[in-house]
C-alpha cells in the first residue's frame, strides 16, 4: 500500500504540469455512499500520512485531482506507469522527471478497489486558496555545488535473503541491524513486525510484534510498524531489552497528548520486554509499557531506540535509552507549536532511564542530568534531551564520544549533527542552514539573517539538498578492522536513490560543514549502483554496524543484506 502513497504524490502533479483535458467516453465515477465510504477507509489508512486536500504535505495536496485528470489515464497509471514512461507519455514522463522514483504497478489492485479510492478523490474539491507566486528571496539551489565521486571504492559480499513480508513492493521492510552488547549475534528488523537473528547468515525469527502486542499495526505511513529494537546493555545479566511500535489512534491513553480537535492517526508505543533466559530462543518472557504518545500522521514517528555503547557501568549515561521521536507530520498540517516546543516530545531526541519511576506515568526515570529535567515552573518535559528535529531516523555515537544523529528534511535539506544536551536543531523554523518558514510555503528555504545568532540554532556538520537525495539514511564512523581503506570515515547513504556517501571523521565538528563525497560500489567485481542492486529506483537503503564495527547495507525492495569486505582507493 506504500506504493499507492507514491501513486498519489505523483498524480496530484499533474495539474502543475498542464493537464486540461475533461473525460470524454470514460468510465463514470462512483457516488454511491458505499463505494466512497471504502475509498475513504483505504485513503485514511494508506495514504492521509502523506496527504490532505487543502495544503502540501509528504505530497502535495489532493482536493480536485478528478476534476483536472482523466481518470481513464489514472487507472492506466496505476495498472503500470513503467509502461506509461516507456511509451513516451508526456505526463507520466514529467511525473518520473519531478520525483526520480517508479512506482511499482497496481495490477495485484482489483478495479472495484482503485474505483473506491478514485471516488473518494472526487468528493474533495480543489482547493480555495491561490497559488503562491515565486518568492524572489525563496532559494532555487540551496547547495549549487554538486557531490563529488571519490576513488574510494568498496566491495560488497552478498550475506542473506530476508524472507519476504510482502506480495507487494517494497517486499520486505527491513530497516535496522544491530547487535547484541557483550556477543556477536546480529539481529534484523522489519517494520511489518519481525525482528531475526542471524544464525549463520540465516533469519530466524526472534521476535515475533504481531503475536505479542494484538493491536500492533504497520499501516499507514511510511515508516510505522515495528520501529526500532534496542538490547540493554547488561541484556546477558539482566535479559532487558526495547521495542517500538505502532497502534491505532485511541487504543490506550497516551501519556503524551493534544487538543482533541487536532487528528489522531496512530499512537507509538515504547515497551520493556524482559527474558527468563536471556540465552533462550526465540524470545520468551513479559513486557510493560513505559511511554505512549499520538500521532497527527503515520509518518515521522519512533524510528530509533538506542544506548549510548560507549558508556561504562560507572558513567552517568550508562543503561539510559535515548529515543528520536519525529514530529509525526505535525507542521505539514499546519501544528507547528507541537514540534518546535519544550513542553512535548514531538521532533526530539529524548533520554530515559528505563530502571526509574519519577517520570508523570510513573513507568520510568527522567535522568537528573536531562537539561529539562526538575523545570516544574515553566512545565517542560524533562524527558527532552535535544529538540528541533523533522526525523531523528538515527543515533550513533563517534570513537571520540561525540553523538551524532540524522534527520531527514522536508522539501530541501537532509543532515547530520552532532547532538549536545538542550540545543535547538532547528525545525521547523530551519531546515539544514537555512530558514524555513513554519506557516508558509514548506517546500521553500531562505539564506540565514545577519540577526541569526540571536536564535540560538545548532546547524549540521553534514547536509545535502535534494539535487541529490530526498532522505539520509543511517550513519556509522567506520571502527573495524577488515577494511583499512575505511578507516577515518564516517558512511552513511540516501534512502530513496541508494547513493553511498562520506567524509571525514576528523571534520566533524561543531559549527563547520564536513565535505562529502560518494562512495563506489563493486558486486563481483564489477561495477554497480544500488539501483540496479535493487531492481527498483527507490532503494530503500539502511546502513549497520556489527559488534566488530564493520559496515553492512540492506535494500527493502529485495530483501537483500549485503556487508563491505574490501575496499581501496
Amino acid at each position: 500500500m506504500k506504493k499507492l502513497q507514491l501513486f498519489l504524490v505523483m498524480l496530484v502533479l499533474i495539474v502543475a504540469v498542464g493537464c486540461t483535458g475533461r473525460r470524454s467516453a470514460e468510465r463514470e465515477i462512483a457516488r454511491d455512499s458505499t463505494t466512497i465510504a471504502e475509498g475513504t477507509i483505504i485513503f485514511n489508512q494508506d495514504c492521509s500520512s502523506c496527504h490532505n486536500f487543502d495544503t502540501d504535505a509528504i505530497g502535495p495536496a489532493l482536493g480536485g485531482i478528478t476534476h483536472a485528470v482523466r481518470t481513464d489515464w489514472i487507472r492506466k497509471f496505476i495498472q503500470n506507469p513503467k509502461t506509461l514512461i516507456d511509451s513516451g507519455d508526456e505526463r507520466a514522463t514529467k511525473l518520473f522527471d519531478k520525483f526520480r522514483t517508479l512506482m511499482p504497478p497496481f495490477s495485484h489492485y482489483s478495479d472495484e478497489k482503485v474505483e473506491a479510492v478514485i471516488a473518494f478523490l472526487n468528493t474533495n474539491e480543489p482547493p480555495s486558496k491561490v497559488v503562491e507566486p515565486d518568492d524572489p528571496n525563496a532559494l532555487k539551489n540551496p547547495i549549487p555545488d554538486p557531490i563529488a565521486m571519490s576513488t574510494l571504492t568498496a566491495d560488497l559480499k552478498l550475506v542473506m535473503q530476508v524472507p519476504f513480508s510482502s506480495e507487494e513492493q517494497p517486499k520486505t521492510r527491513i530497516i535496522k541491524l544491530d547487535y547484541q552488547p557483550g556477543t556477536d549475534k546480529l539481529f534484523l528488523l522489519d517494520l511489518r513486525g519481525k525482528m531475526y537473528f542471524l544464525n549463520n547468515d540465516k533469519p530466524d525469527v526472534y521476535f515475533d510484534m504481531a503475536k505479542e502486542k494484538k493491536d500492533f499495526i504497520h499501516k499507514p505511513g511510511l515508516a510505522t510498524g515495528f520501529g526500532s529494537f534496542a538490547f540493554h546493555p547488561d541484556f546477558a545479566s539482566n535479559g532487558l531489552f526495547y521495542t517500538s511500535h505502532a497502534e491505532p489512534p485511541h487504543t490506550k491513553k497516551a501519556d503524551f497528548n493534544y487538543n482533541d480537535s487536532i487528528k489522531v492517526t496512530l499512537q507509538w508505543v515504547i515497551d520493556e520486554w524482559k527474558t527468563t533466559d536471556p540465552k533462550a530462543f526465540p524470545f520468551v518472557g513479559k513486557g510493560r509499557e513505559l511511554l505512549r504518545i499520538d500521532m497527527v500522521t503515520g509518518i515521522h514517528g519512533m524510528q530509533e531506540l538506542t544506548f549510548n555503547r560507549l558508556a561504562k557501568p560507572e558513567d552517568a549515561d550508562y543503561g539510559l535509552l535515548y529515543v528520536g521521536i519525529g514530529d509525526g507530520g505535525a507542521v505539514e498540517n499546519k501544528f507547528p507549536f507541537l514540534a518546535h516546543n519544550k513542553q512535548t516530545l514531538w521532533g526530539t531526541i529524548i533520554r530515559i532511564d528505563p530502571a526509574g519511576r519519577n517520570s508523570r506515568n510513573g513507568q520510568y526515570g527522567i535522568p537528573k542530568k536531562n537539561p529539562f529535567a526538575g523545570n516544574t515552573a515553566d512545565s517542560l518535559a524533562g524527558e527532552i534531551y535535544a529538540y528541533g528535529f523533522r526525523n531523528p531516523h538515527r543515533i550513533t555515537w563517534l570513537k571520540s564520544g561525540k553523538m551524532m544523529a540524522s534527520n531527514i528534511g522536508h522539501g530541501n535539506i537532509e543532515s547530520f549533527s552532532i547532538i549536545e544536551a538542550g540545543h535547538d536543531y532547528g525545525w521547523p523554523i530551519r531546515e539544514g542552514t537555512f530558514v524555513h518558514l513554519e506557516y508558509g510555503n514548506m517546500n521553500r528555504v531562505y539564506p540565514l539573517q545577519a540577526d541569526d545568532a540571536d536564535a540560538k540554532i545548532t546547524y549540521p556538520v553534514i547536509q545535502y539538498d535534494h539535487d541529490e537525495g530526498k532522505a539520509m539514511s543511517s550513519g556509522y564512523e567506520y571502527t573495524g578492522h577488515d577494511v583499512p581503506a575505511l578507516t577515518g570515515k564516517f558512511f552513511f547513504a540516501d534512502i530513496v536513490n541508494g547513493r553511498l556517501f562520506y567524509v571525514n571523521t576528523k571534520d566533524l565538528k561543531q559549527g563547520h560543514l564536513a565535505t562529502i563525497k560518494e562512495l563506489q560500489v563493486l558486486l563481483d567485481g564489477k561495477h554497480v549502483t544500488l539501483q540496479q542492486l535493487s531492481g527498483q529506483t527507490k532503494v530503500d537503503v539502511r546502513l549497520g554496524r556489527d559488534h566488530r564495527g564493520e559496515l553492512y547495507l540492506s535494500t527493502k525492495p529485495d530483501g537483500k543484506l549485503y556487508k563491505i569486505i574490501s575496499a581501496k582507493e
